[in-house]
């Protein structure tokens, strides 16, 4: 009897569940580029562009591999606009009464599929490390959720990086060796670009029809969009970045939007490339002295500590984690976060290089956007929604625990022991942006202040009962407890003077 085989636009390698528990003699692979899946969020047209161009590339190559593919274009006439729509659709076509599906990684689609009126079976992403029950496992009884203890575990489990039951080095984590300010000089000329072909320019024509107003910049686009060239990608990174990675991972500069970062996340995200092959390609160039340990270390860790930390929060919290707001924060998302109109320059140049790149790296993520967003008391939702919307790589089951738990801490403390704030001196210390800012960093209080120096004192005022006895962050309290009170209420009236501009709608 014929089955349906249903693949996602994120699930793009040969190697998901879903068609090592088909039948190529008998059963059809589904495909489907629909309104529902391009615009739950306002995706960047990079985004949109990248799956859409990634998904036709890899259908031919499953009919080339001998399957027998029903693909549904976006503007293909009878597109029915979902993915429950197309499956059934295709039933009818084929007679199928039936569906497999590897699992999704959002819950809204995992609770769409599970709607379909033919049953669907859901089968593990075995893709990942790590599945959902050893993560539970894990987790069980545990009273913090540290993902240095899990990635510990990730690295015993793989072999990555041990040495006889050890780890490599004497250490498990090279991190203070990851903290370097940002370079003079960067030899490195970024992430591998590659040439739109026929497949790729048909994609940017419709996205740029149908997605040209969303927030973003289309053109030039120079992703790779199958796994040949994503291969090459990572085999560039660890060629000419990786040695360097990791001394300046934490850098941020005005010109330079990539420095010496992978940027290879949307590819592993979609599935053109899978975790071992990329981890093992940076063990075996520390193996062969291509590149020092702290910067191999570093990698992995993001790859199967990290990753594979989020995705097991986000699948052990629920569907209601997105709707987490434990500082109960309420204010708008500045428009400043579409526009980059905002004098902050950090902030500025981190909007600009989104919209133009639907990419920037952790730090830029953390402790700018996210930093200024959890200072100003954002709605968590709405930055969440920010972040799903304009990044290539955002996917909800990464996303959102990195931004309601590690960016936001609207998760009340699983993911991270404490706030990721800072004032402006961190910026000024690992970018350039501070010395062309109209703010000034050195400023504490009064007219070109830094805001994000005013609100870092005005957050740890406003939450003094919640964090004052966290050990992380008693010495900022006794810093602030040392200046004198009229200084304090200085900070405290400019500090409020921000975030009456911010609502009114002024420039910042």
């Amino acid at each position: 009897m014929v089955k349906l085989v249903l693949i996602l636009g994120d699930q793009l390698s040969e190697e998901v569940s879903a068609l090592r528990e088909a039948d190529k003699a008998c059963d059809v692979v589904v495909m489907a580029e629909v309104a529902d899946e391009a615009g739950y969020v306002p995706h960047h047209p990079k985004k949109i562009a990248f799956i859409f161009a990634a998904m036709r590339k890899f259908a031919r190559q499953l009919e080339e591999a001998g399957w027998q593919v029903r693909y549904t274009r976006l503007d293909d006439d009878g597109n029915s606009g979902s993915i429950a729509g197309e499956l059934l659709r295709r039933a009818d076509e084929t007679g199928a009464k039936e569906v497999i599906a590897t699992e999704p990684g959002e819950w809204r689609l995992i609770s769409a599929l599970e709607d379909v009126p033919i049953p669907v079976h859901q089968f593990p992403d075995d893709r990942f490390l790590c599945a959902h029950d050893e993560f539970d496992d894990w987790a069980e009884g545990r009273k913090e959720l540290r993902m240095e203890y899990f990635y510990r575990q990730m690295r015993r489990k793989t072999g990555l990086l041990m040495e006889d039951d050890k780890p490599a080095g004497g250490k498990w984590n090279f991190d203070h060796d990851n903290r370097k300010p940002a370079p003079d000089d960067v030899d490195f000329g970024g992430p591998m670009h590659f040439t739109p072909d026929d497949t790729v320019e048909e994609v940017l024509d419709l996205v740029e029809a149908r997605f040209g107003e969303n927030f973003g910049t289309l053109r030039p686009f120079w992703f790779a969009t199958d796994q040949g060239q994503a291969r090459r990608a990572l085999s560039h990174f660890i060629k000419q970045a990786l040695p360097r990675f990791g001394d300046y991972q934490d850098a941020m500069l005005q010109e330079n939007r990539f420095l010496y970062h992978s940027v290879i996340s949307m590819y592993l995200n979609a599935g053109l490339l899978g975790w071992r092959e990329v981890c093992e390609a940076a063990e075996a160039a520390w193996r062969s002295g291509d590149a020092p340990i702290n910067a191999v270390e570093g990698f992995i860790r993001q790859i199967i500590g990290w990753r594979e930390y989020m995705r097991g929060i986000y699948f052990r919290e629920g569907p209601e984690y997105t709707a987490r707001n434990i500082l109960r924060y309420d204010r708008s998302l500045p428009a400043f976060y579409w526009t980059a109109e905002t004098d902050m320059l950090c902030v500025a140049k981190a909007v600009e290089q989104t919209r133009e790149e639907a990419y920037a790296h952790h730090i830029q993520r953390l402790m700018i956007t996210g930093n200024f967003a959890l200072l100003a008391g954002i709605d968590p939702a709405e930055v969440h929604e920010w972040y799903l919307a304009v990044y290539a790589d955002a996917y909800e089951w990464v996303e959102a625990p990195n931004v309601i738990g590690m960016s936001q801490f609207a998760d009340g403390g699983i993911v991270g022991s404490k706030p990721y704030v800072s004032g402006g001196n961190y910026i000024n210390k690992m970018s350039d942006y501070c010395g062309d800012c109209a703010y000034s960093v050195s400023k504490k209080t009064g007219e070109g202040a830094c805001p994000f120096n005013l609100l870092y004192w005005g957050f740890l005022d406003r939450h003094r009962d919640r964090f004052e006895k966290n050990p992380r962050m008693a010495q900022m309290y006794r810093t602030w407890d040392k200046m004198d009170a009229e200084r304090r209420r200085t900070v405290l009236a400019d500090a409020a003077a921000v975030l009456e501009r911010l609502d009114a709608g002024d420039r910042v």
